[in-house]
């Protein structure tokens, strides 16, 4: 390699500068070979920059590749082997582009150097290299009069010129960004290079030279050199730096003409690693607070400029975010006595063509006004506005889920973003319109759900019933049981509730029904505005005696709603079918304005209900089903004042729950609805609407998809919680424990607690005596991942014993477990001291729930068992209804399938 250092550069620098103006980084004249045309980024970006500089690449190179062409709008690139080839073809270029690997860039930047001697510049777009390397590079062009551009930068672009030189500056459209004017603009950033020219332009001022340094540790041409370029370029009046942490190359230059300098990446001083683009990290003193400092200093200003506080001279502003830059700007050139270029074209203030405040109550500064989208943009638009509900997008959903998530670090699941620890806190109806709405509803959504719900609980007389009863005289368990009624609730039970429910959706939407916060409960909304023709059956001339039951229920607790008060305005006596529906309109509208939930997930609002009632019923036996009454319960007392969870609990066990157990109860519903979409119960209800097609989502049957969560439960999987009870109720059933709620309760439990691990110890050493490995593990104790450190908590286990704390309730199966645990540390059974886990819990909730009833002798121990099961049943029917909604919106046909190559014959 034959050095030329000797070549007198430009100005007084100590080193090597060849180029003397702006005008001179991207000319009409530069002729560009590219290293790696044909890669991933060159290829996507050299022939827009081709194209929009008038046809500036005249060769590339990509090795074993040679004689093949690169497409671009004005004509083909061709394409050598190497520099070499390109040469003796008789390509001539003054420019290379490097678009090699971080290990190759040396090499590639070496041969451009050796080969070709009229190369004057190169710029590096390769990112991550070596800093040994970066060496190298310098010191080849330093010796031989070379200006290097990047490493790490989008190269180059001139809006005078219309030339680009390197990476994608200006994007697909150059032109659209970088229209001529009097700004120069060096940034570290890349991307931010064509935002900032955007900006600009926005304001009124357009651009000269726009340079993308790069930011590798080495800024081959960096702020020094850009600012004796732009004190000889006639053009520039004024330049845009944008800087990040690290280097001191803005501190060296010298500028001459007036400056807005955006210095960025405060955050990156309490480093202790360099991240992203190379920066400044802790102990340096150029960061980016030390940059800011450099600049006030050769502004003279003391302060960052802010709309504000807007602190400048007529040297200079600094900001620290680019979005202040076009007023500082105009700020400082009004100084200068400079106008901008033209007229401002806009800003880029948010200008959404949608808006949803999702119900909240936001302040005027955040209620962004929605402007009307440009054309052909704003007919689209209009039209979507016509939309009832929200649309997601079609995927297929094995082992994927938008409704429930598991927290892997601390086991918590969650439900359309609200956790189990919160779902135990919140009563049934809450937890219905969380699978329903997509969140916890309120006090009317409550007010609805629970008539609406305990109007299908009563099953004396229908044929649910029958088909419950004779499942469970058959010795099925209780999932088996369920599937027998939800079988019998299929598509043409809900078809009038649904049509009737469309029918309203579509016509209050046309009447103007707002879209705000409790618009449909208005009071004010005036009824008369609602086309009523051609109605689907929505009245009888004679009465609908469930349908006034229902609402008579909805009156008596004091629920409002607009569309049962248009209902109940129309000629006639309204449907049993009408009233559902305009309860499940109420509950639905809300979140159907706010795009929340889809039309496809409200128009099944009607069959959910009944659904849930059915199950709910279903669990309790037939002679608990009368006329007129649920388990001793009147119905008008169900419909009108009854919680769900208190209907849900008489289903359970016979009556009506008192304060306590009602807590109880409620939390465990909470804390069961879901295990996130990998459970086999959830595997099952996504099987199933898989199978049913939900690209055709009116084919897939609700209560089916039900009966695929059933029968995906069982004695290991929903039925398991009874092992823990049946623990419980062997260490207890001699301890003469009266109230398991007592605090007084009389029990030594840390005697208990010894006694039940000096059993388990000789169990163990009985089972490695004999030399089996089959070793029972005690129920509720330990977890796979709460079980490294000295003492160990399950965080579920820690909430609702906390939550309990509060409440001032007490629970000595849970203490008993909290003794257990320290027992057996103590004792050496265990090396450290096991969690409690979430199984535990749920055991002894259940048992303090069912104690004095065992204890009477009104179950026994089959019945427990059923109890256990069936109370795992109520929540995960919930959670599921959830996976199966969300499923029918988002999933594809068959999506749950295994493919065969993943399964495997087993001889």
């Amino acid at each position: 390699m034959q050095a030329n250092w000797q070549k007198k550069g430009v100005g007084d620098f100590k080193y090597h500068v060849g180029i003397s103006s702006l005008t001179q980084v991207a000319s009409r004249d530069d002729r560009v070979c590219v290293l790696n045309i044909l890669g991933g980024e060159s290829s996507e970006v050299t022939p827009v920059s081709h194209a929009y500089s008038g046809g500036n690449v005249v060769c590339g190179t990509a090795p074993g590749k040679g004689g093949a062409v690169l497409e671009t709008s004005i004509g083909n690139i061709p394409v050598y082997n190497n520099v070499r080839d390109a040469l003796a073809a008789g390509h001539r270029f003054s420019c290379g582009v490097v678009y090699l690997p971080p290990s190759a860039a040396r090499d590639g930047v070496a041969e451009l150097i050796r080969v070709n001697p009229d190369l004057r510049k190169i710029f590096i777009i390769t990112e991550k290299i070596s800093v040994h390397d970066a060496r190298e590079i310098r010191a080849m062009g330093q010796q031989n009069g070379i200006d290097i551009f990047g490493a790490n930068g989008l190269g180059v672009a001139d809006s005078w010129n219309q030339v680009r030189i390197g990476g994608a500056l200006g994007g697909d459209k150059p032109g659209d960004s970088l229209r001529p004017g009097s700004i120069a603009i060096f940034s570290n950033s890349g991307g931010f290079s064509t935002t900032i020219a955007q900006y600009l332009r926005m304001a009124g001022w357009g651009t000269t030279t726009v340079i993308s340094s790069g930011k590798d540790v080495y800024i081959h041409y960096a702020a020094p050199e850009f600012a004796f370029a732009l004190a000889n370029d006639a053009r520039s009046k004024a330049a845009v730096l944008y800087c990040e942490p690290g280097g001191y190359y803005e501190f060296d230059a010298r500028f001459t003409k007036p400056v807005v300098a955006c210095v960025v990446g405060r955050w990156k001083s309490k480093l202790t690693r360099a991240v992203g683009h190379a920066g400044a990290m802790a102990g340096g003193s150029d960061d980016a607070l030390a940059k800011e400092r450099w600049f006030m200093d050769k502004f003279g200003v003391d302060a960052i400029f802010t709309p504000d506080n807007p602190v400048f001279s007529a040297k200079g502003a600094l900001v620290t975010n680019i979005a202040h830059i076009p007023a500082a700007l105009t700020a400082v050139m009004r100084a200068n006595a400079t106008m901008p270029d033209f007229a401002a074209e806009g800003n880029l203030a948010l200008k959404p063509w949608f808006g949803s405040d999702e119900g909240l109550q936001l302040p005027d500064e955040l209620r962004l006004p929605v402007v009307e989208a440009l054309a052909p943009y704003n007919e689209q638009v209009a039209l979507l506005n016509t939309q009832i509900g929200g649309v997601v997008p079609r995927q297929a959903m094995k082992d994927a889920s938008g409704a429930s998530q598991m927290d892997t670090k601390t086991q918590v699941s969650s439900l359309h973003g609200t956790s189990m620890l919160d779902a135990a806190t919140l009563p049934l109806e809450s937890n219905v319109a969380l699978a329903l709405v997509h969140d916890a509803g309120g006090e009317n959504d409550r007010k609805l759900i629970a008539p609406a719900v305990a109007a299908y609980v009563n099953l004396h007389g229908r044929p649910e019933l029958v088909a419950a009863e004779a499942s469970r005289e058959a010795g099925n368990a209780p999932n088996a049981v369920l599937a027998a009624a939800a079988a019998i609730v299929g598509p043409k039970r809900q078809q009038a509730a649904r049509a009737a429910l469309k029918f309203m959706l579509e016509r209050f939407h046309a009447a103007g029904l707002g879209t705000e916060f409790g618009a449909s409960l208005s009071e004010d909304f005036d009824i008369a505005k609602v086309d009523a023709s051609d109605p689907p059956g929505l009245t009888t001339d004679t009465p609908d005696a469930r349908a006034q039951a229902l609402i008579a229920g909805v009156q008596a607790r004091g629920a409002r709603s607009v569309f049962l008060r248009w209902l109940q305005s129309r000629p006639g006596h309204p449907t049993e079918a009408a009233v559902l529906a305009a309860i499940s309109a109420t509950l639905a509208w809300g979140p159907l304005s706010r795009k929340r939930i889809s039309l496809i997930t409200a128009q099944n609002f009607p069959w959910w209900l009944q659904l849930f009632g059915t199950l709910i019923g279903a669990s309790a036996e037939a002679s608990r089903h009368e006329a007129g009454r649920f388990c001793g319960v009147a119905q008008e007392q169900m419909l009108g004042s009854l919680s769900l969870g208190e209907i849900a609990f008489a289903a359970l066990l016979g009556h009506t729950p008192g304060e306590k157990d009602l807590f109880a109860f409620q939390t465990l519903v909470g804390l069961l609805l879901t295990n996130g979409p990998g459970a086999i119960s959830a595997q099952g209800a996504k099987g199933a609407v898989s199978a049913d097609g939900p690209e055709q989502p009116e084919r897939v049957q609700l209560n089916k998809a039900l009966v695929g969560f059933l029968t995906h439960t069982g004695y290991a999987h929903g039925g398991n919680g009874y092992e823990g009870i049946a623990y419980l109720n062997e260490q207890f059933k001699a301890s003469g424990l009266t109230d398991p709620s007592a605090k007084d309760h009389g029990i030594d439990l840390k005697a208990l607690a010894a006694r039940a691990v000096e059993q388990y110890a000789q169990y163990k050493s009985q089972k490695k005596t004999v030399g089996s490995l089959d070793i029972a593990k005690l129920p509720g104790v330990n977890h796979p991942v709460f079980k490294d450190k000295p003492v160990n908590f399950d965080p579920r286990e820690v909430f609702i014993a906390k939550l309990q704390e509060a409440r001032g309730d007490s629970n000595v199966f849970h203490d008993f477990y909290r003794a257990l645990v320290q027992q057996l540390f103590d004792a050496g059974v265990s090396r450290n001291v096991y969690c409690v886990n979430v199984d535990a819990v749920i055991a002894a909730l259940l048992l303090k729930m069912l104690w004095k009833p065992l204890q009477s002798g009104e179950i026994g121990e089959r019945e427990l068992e059923t109890a256990a099961f069936t109370i795992f049943l109520y929540p995960r029917m919930l959670g599921c209804a959830a996976e199966i909604d969300d499923h029918l919106n988002r999933g594809r046909n068959m999506d749950t399938r295994t493919v065969a190559s993943l399964c495997k014959f087993v001889a």
